[in-house]
Formats: structure tokens, sequence, C-alpha cells
């Protein structure tokens, strides 16, 4: 049995009570039981432990990652662009990572786990959408990676498991975003590290979106494949108009803002117009379709982890608001 799927056998729970679960499966004979003491059976399919597997406020992430499964990867584009924001996030060295045992929550198709990866980390990345399948073949050619389908407001695993717990681009998509932080100091085992990073609630937040919340009044609340057809039809207009307008000298980039989809011609133009055309329609519609989107303040995130118990928290903007600190023997979500 591979490490990670030992690992993974002491630190499961289910979910609902938290009791510990039956856990026998191998994933190179494709042998799986994983039962509760009461015999409710969790399923195991291609090698994702799926706790949840339920229509969710979380189908448009999986709907996405499922119709663009590897366009944010750096081993698909070429580029650095995930691994800098993950390194520019957690602020640690990539030899700090190997042989840890670390949880990735909300990880999508697996762009900040393939990073980790690579550095030699033991990875469980969680999603609540079926994005969690996405990443299980995205990163099947690494044997110290899992992934699990599960709840951030009922996660699957005992207190004090994991060396590192991060969580970017997510809690501000969750219905109950304090809810969802203070789940995840409790999985950290003691002197381990959190880091979590928030839309920025300011001023310039809305400025600079623009379009994005009032068009939001709408579009959160229509099915993920409306969406995506209004964007179909909007998206080949509109896009080539930003795109040659972020070009202008001086004020380019900020007129294009004002143009209902994003653009990232000026940040990444690295990517090449073709796959900066993709990014932008991808990121629109995660823009467009989630159900919740709930920027924060610097006070609030920095008043949940001293809630938290966490110490040595730092707070700074890196692309997003990220929010670090160590868990003590105090740590506990209230």
């Amino acid at each position: 049995m591979a490490r990670i799927d030992e690992f993974l056998s002491k630190i499961l729970v289910d979910p609902l009570d938290r009791t510990p679960l039956r856990v026998m499966y191998n994933f190179d004979r494709n042998i799986s039981e994983i039962k509760n003491k009461n015999g409710l059976s969790y399923p195991v399919v291609n090698k994702v432990i799926d706790f949840e597997n339920s229509s969710n406020y979380a189908d448009n992430f999986g709907d996405q990652w499922t119709r663009f499964p590897k366009l944010q990867l750096d081993s698909f584009t070429g580029t650095s662009i995930s691994k800098n924001r993950f390194f520019g996030a957690l602020k640690v060295e990539p030899k700090d990572l190997k042989g840890k045992f670390i949880l990735d929550v909300g990880c999508g198709t697996g762009r900040f786990a393939e990073i980790a990866l690579k550095a030699g980390a033991y990875v469980i990345g969680l999603d609540y959408s079926a994005a969690a399948h996405v990443a299980s073949k995205n990163l099947e050619n690494y044997e110290n990676f899992r992934a699990i389908r599960g709840d951030i407001y009922k996660l699957p695993f005992k207190e004090n498991s994991f060396d590192i717990v991060y969580c970017l681009g997510v809690l501000q998509h969750t219905p109950n975003v304090e809810k969802a932080f203070k789940s995840l100091p409790p999985l950290v085992k003691k002197s381990g590290y959190l880091v979590v990073d928030y839309y920025w609630k300011r001023l310039r937040t809305f400025l600079f979106s623009g379009w994005k919340y009032p068009i939001r009044l709408i579009t959160s609340k229509l099915k993920e494949t409306t969406v995506l057809k209004m964007l179909r039809f909007i998206h080949p207009f509109v896009y080539p108009i930003s795109f040659y307008t972020s070009k202008l000298p001086y004020i380019g980039k900020a007129l294009s803002r004002l143009l209902p989809v994003v653009n990232y011609t000026n940040d990444y133009p690295e990517l090449g117009n073709e796959l900066l055309r993709e990014w932008s329609f991808l990121d629109t519609y995660d823009n467009w379709a989630p159900k919740y989107d709930q920027p924060q303040t610097v006070d609030t995130v920095m008043k949940w982890a001293s809630e938290s118990g966490l110490e040595d928290v730092s707070c700074e903007h890196v692309g997003h608001l990220v929010v670090r600190g160590l868990v003590t023997q105090n740590a506990k979500a209230k």
C-alpha cells in the first residue's frame, strides 16, 4: 500500500458523526471498501472517495473544471503562473514541503496540488464538486496524491492530521465564510501551518470589477448551463474589444475593466493570445456563475484567525488577501 493510502486509512472519519471509518482499499488493484459503524458504504470511483455526490452550490465549479480540465495547470500552459501564486501565498520554499502531509481544500483541477507534489509533498485534494475527479485524473501519475469529494462543513478527517492546510481561491464562494474558515484549524497538527486567501473587500475591488457584481445580480441566480450559453454568445464579441483596449498606453488596462469580461493581457502575456482568450472565457464564467461571492476585510479575517487560536498571523495582499498562521495547542474552531 502506498504511503499516502496508509496515511488516509489512519485519518479518515465519517463526515456525519466523526466516528472512525473501516477503510480497506488497494487503488492499484481497484479494490475498495469504506464503511461507517452502521455499515453505510462510501464509494470509491476512479480513485476518488465520494463522501458527497449530490447537486450543490459548487456545481458551477464542477462544470467549468470538467470543461477546462487542464487550462490552469502550469504543466499544460508551460508557465509558472500557478507556481508563483502558490509560493507567494504560502511563503515557503519547495524544500520545506518535501515529505509533508498537506490538505488542499477546494483543489479544483489540481493546479496548486501539482506544485506541492513536484516539491515532494503528500497531498490530499478535497473538493465539493466533480472537480475532485478531474484533479485525480490530472494527477494520476503522482503516487503521493489522492482526491476526495467532500463538504468543507463536514470534513472527513481527524483533528491534528496535516502539516499544512491551504485553501486558495475558495472560501468566498461558500455560503458561510466564517464557518468554512473555522473548520480548518482543527485539522492542522500542532505547530503546523494554515494558509487561506480571499477576495479583498475594499472599494478598489468593486471599482476594478466594474461589471462583475451588477451582472451577478442576474447570473448567480441562473443555472450554470444558462450562464454558459450567455457567455458563449457575449464573449466572442466583447473579448476582442477588451483585448485591443487593454493595449492602449496608460489607460488601456483601466478601460478594459469596464467591459464585462476578464482580461489578462497585461498580467500574463506569457500565455500567448490563444490561451489568454481561453483564460478570459474561463474566468469570466468563474466570475458570473458562482452562487456565492463574498469578499472579506482585513479586520474580519484577522479576527477569525485570532478566535481560532492561530499564532504568528500575517495578512497581506498577494493577488488575493492572504492570511497565514501557525496552529498551537489551543487552536480550535469556535
